[in-house]
């Protein structure tokens, strides 16, 4: 899924080539993508593209007084195109293509998801808010006035594992599964920690390891094309989706818990004083 530093990534791509351009026509091609319907994508049509930004995970594009807000969710993406073909997209069962945005000289780009789970969300709105998953976002970490306070008042009383509370997008707007991995390697922390347990040595630990891993990936993505910034998120993770790897830090290898719809990957030397964390999922294939 793409998370806070591809989606900023994105959000910069965009504005280099959409601002101040014209959109000739908006088609969606799968309509399960679409979210809203007053006002009509249509709207969209002959309107000039303004900002373009990101909020936590979404991309947010303002044309002419309306917001295209779009939520790539996890098998999303975003596919430039120089010169998109003439003829209308036809839809179909097979047909990664969600929604095509074409502007006045015939580029463009076509939003895209693979798989047979549909979670890809476009929404036309007069005001982001207006959009529930943005409405209920907590706090940007790369927001300058985000301090280790604030961070810190997040974390007071929430007897959740650290994990899940890095990933409430309530909590913190843009960290999702492979981002709270990472951080918490960074961290020196388990997973399964309770943030309210964290003390204060622990909590600023964590915080410098969130800023600081999330600048760096945001910083590798910036000036990649959009078709880049997968393979880029994946070079430069260090536990997340590499179970059985070297640790990079210690050596160690990387382990695995699994869940119902998804894993962490975590180093048992640098996160957990060399103990495997228990996985159930795992000891009950194994009984």
């Amino acid at each position: 899924m793409p998370e806070l530093p591809e989606v900023e990534a994105l959000s910069v791509f965009l504005a280099e080539r959409l601002t101040g351009r014209v959109v000739a026509r908006v088609q969606p091609v799968a309509i399960s993508a679409l979210k809203t319907y007053d006002p009509p994508v249509t709207a969209l049509e002959g309107r000039t593209v303004g900002a373009v930004t990101r909020r936590g995970k979404f991309l947010d594009i303002e044309v002419g007084g309306l917001h295209l807000v779009v939520h790539l969710a996890r098998a999303g993406w975003l596919r430039w195109k120089d010169s998109l073909p003439v003829e209308p997209p036809r839809p179909g069962p097979r047909n990664p293509l969600a929604l095509r945005l074409r502007l006045e000289g015939g580029d463009g780009f076509d939003l895209t998801e693979a798989g047979t789970k549909k979670g890809l969300a476009v929404y036309v709105v007069r005001d982001p808010v207006e959009v529930p998953g943005v409405a209920g976002l907590g706090p940007d970490p790369l927001d300058p006035g985000f301090g280790v306070e604030d961070f810190a008042a997040l974390l007071r009383g929430d007897r959740r594992r650290i994990k899940g509370v890095l990933r409430d997008q309530s909590v913190l707007a843009g960290v999702g599964n492979a981002y709270s991995d990472e951080v918490l390697h960074a961290a020196r922390m388990s997973p399964y920690k309770l943030a309210s347990s964290l003390t204060e040595e622990e909590t600023a630990r964590l915080y410098e390891a969130l800023g600081g891993t999330l600048r760096e990936a945001v910083e590798r993505s910036h000036g990649l094309g959009a078709g880049e910034l997968k393979a880029e998120k994946k070079l430069g993770l260090r536990v997340h989706g590499r179970t059985g790897q070297p640790c990079p830090v210690c050596g160690d290898t990387v382990r695995e818990v699994s869940f119902a719809d998804s894993s962490l990957q975590y180093c048992p030397t640098c996160q957990t004083g060399g103990k495997p964390l228990a996985d159930r999922r795992l000891s009950r294939l194994l009984k």
